[in-house]
């Protein structure tokens, strides 16, 4: 009997291994087809595009292996598309209308046989290999031009990067700080040979212009990208910037429209060449130009590193919300706005600097994540120095409260300007309070300025690492702008900033603070007419008012 059982057990074995094998010898392209042994994932679900009647939908799916999808579906209870029948393999976008698709997405795109309706409302989508469930998904009420991301939950912009972070091996950097550098960011930029790639909020700068035109003339490839809506409104001043730079030449674009992906486009880098430059600032005379704003700023001679921000700045420059300035401008009125008009001696000049190795961290895909793990591993230093934090709850906020709770030295450096220093004081108030109660090495403190107007910064020391960039301490920046922050990993360049906050962290004297050129023409305006009067200030963003400033 068991000899018998076993001869029977025998042959079943050989039987499987035969089919096994016949199978794979049979697919096409020399693969095996997975069906229902595959992996494939639903990844995400457009329901909702801008267009009426929703032009444009699509279903994304991501094959591990090399698949044959001949005999799949996907379905939602009510309606059924079948799968192309040819092999696919990675990230592909399934829709019923191409061509439409592809207006909305960088994957492969495919066509789906049948009909298959994506109710806004939500729906329960299920990917099927003949009658075997490979996957589902479900969503609910989906907002117009967005997609839903079955594997983080959430709903992004239908367009937005899915980026990872860009660790390259470092080299040599240009550290330098504002209003300090006042000439390295336009000398930076005119020296361009061969492509000069700017993104910014905002240009309001003659100088950079020249430097931009500058490059222009010398044969380089120019692209300038902007925000569409800055708050407060486009100025007379930045029309003249970038129809001076259009007249010239020089191709801009502004993200605008209903297509736009970020609430906005806030970061501050330029690519030069083989070079990149990130900045704190703003591309204006308070910014860059050195006329106003304490602010960091790097240029890492890096290819690495300015490659990763030239195929940042191709996603967004190629997204159909990228609007040519020519467009833009028609029919549209502009702000007035007064310049910055301070001036500051120079008391950190710019210093070349070895860095071990350099991170291009992005908002929203990555930033914030990877700040956060920094300063979760620090073990000695956190060194803020930020214009404003927002609230007791911000997440960086948090993640810099649990060093201090590991016993790390912590200082908060946060801006004394008018527009944000009343809630800065009440949060430097909170956290003193809350060191002293907890033991912590810990202070914060609102900025009393010297050799600069206002703290603009959006800096960190975490030990021996510097992050530096356009990210403001809030969930918009974090999650909803597009913001770029660079990681600098080095015992010198980290000693550089360093050494720049502990001069502005020292209290000052008062008979030590150099008046602005601005204020002291305020202060001649109240002498010759009496009293300044109370004004109210309203910033209006892209959709609504953002804030009211009383001063």
């Amino acid at each position: 009997m068991f000899v018998r059982r076993a001869a029977l057990a025998f042959v079943i074995v050989l039987l499987v291994c035969s089919v096994g094998v016949g199978h794979a010898a049979g697919a096409p392209n020399g693969t095996t087809p997975k069906h229902e042994d595959s992996n494939a994932t639903l990844v995400s679900a457009y329901p909702s595009p801008v267009a009426r009647e929703d032009p444009g939908e699509f279903v994304t799916v991501r094959f591990p292996d090399p698949t044959n999808t001949t005999g799949w579906t996907l379905t939602d209870g009510k309606t059924t598309a079948r799968l192309p029948n040819r092999t696919v393999e990675g990230t592909v976008a399934f829709a019923m209308d191409p061509s439409a698709a592809r207006r909305h997405t960088d994957h492969a795109v495919a066509p789906l046989g049948g009909r298959l309706l994506l109710a806004n409302g939500g729906d329960r989508l299920v990917l099927r290999a003949g009658n075997r469930t490979i996957d589902s998904a479900q969503y609910r009420d989906a907002p117009e031009s967005r997609v839903r991301d079955f594997e983080a939950g959430r709903w992004r912009p239908v367009g937005a990067t899915t980026f990872e972070p860009v660790r390259t091996a470092g080299g040599t950097a240009t550290a330098f700080v504002l209003p300090d550098g006042d000439n390295v960011t336009v000398e930076t930029l005119a020296a361009a040979d061969e492509r000069l790639l700017l993104a910014g909020y905002t240009l309001t700068s003659a100088r950079v212009t020249d430097a931009l035109v500058e490059a222009h003339e010398n044969g380089a490839a120019v692209r300038v990208l902007l925000d569409g809506s800055p708050v407060g409104g486009m100025t007379v001043r930045q029309q003249r910037q970038l129809d001076r730079l259009t007249e010239a030449g020089v191709s801009v674009r502004l993200l605008s429209g209903p297509h736009t992906c970020y609430e906005h486009h806030h970061p501050k880098y330029a690519v030069v060449d083989d070079r990149a430059l990130v900045l704190t600032e703003n591309f204006k005379p308070a910014g860059t130009g050195g006329m106003s704003s304490r602010g960091w700023g790097v240029i890492l001679d890096n290819g690495e590193a300015a490659a990763s921000l030239a195929d940042l700045h191709g996603a967004d420059w190629r997204w159909r919300a990228a609007t040519p300035w020519e467009e833009y401008r028609a029919g549209r009125d502009f702000a007035e706005a007064n310049p910055a008009l301070g001036e500051f001696e120079s008391r950190h000049p710019p210093e070349e600097l070895p860095v071990d190795s350099a991170t291009v961290l992005v908002a929203p895909d990555n930033a914030a994540d990877g700040m956060v793990d920094r300063i979760d591993t620090a073990d000695e230093r956190v060194l803020v120095q930020q214009m404003r934090i927002d609230g007791r709850n911000e997440r960086l906020l948090r993640a810099v409260l649990r060093a201090a709770d590991r016993g790390v030295t912590v200082r908060i450096h946060l801006s004394g300007a008018w527009y944000a220093e009343e809630d800065n004081a009440a949060l430097v108030s909170w956290l003193n309070r809350r060191a002293k109660a907890e033991g912590w090495d810990l202070q914060a403190r609102v900025d009393e300025a010297r050799g600069y107007e206002k703290i603009h910064t959006k800096g960190v020391v975490v030990d021996e690492t510097v992050l530096l960039g356009s990210l403001n301490w809030g969930p918009t920046a974090r999650t909803e702008n597009r913001e770029v922050v660079v990681a600098l990993e080095g015992e010198a360049v980290a000693a550089y900033y360093a050494d720049v906050f502990e001069e502005d962290w020292s209290k000052p004297d008062a008979t030590d603070r150099p008046l602005p050129a601005g204020l002291l023409g305020a202060v001649a305006v109240a002498g010759a007419g009496g009293l300044l009067v109370a004004r109210k200030i309203t910033f209006v963003g892209r959709d609504s008012v953002v804030t009211d400033w009383e001063w």
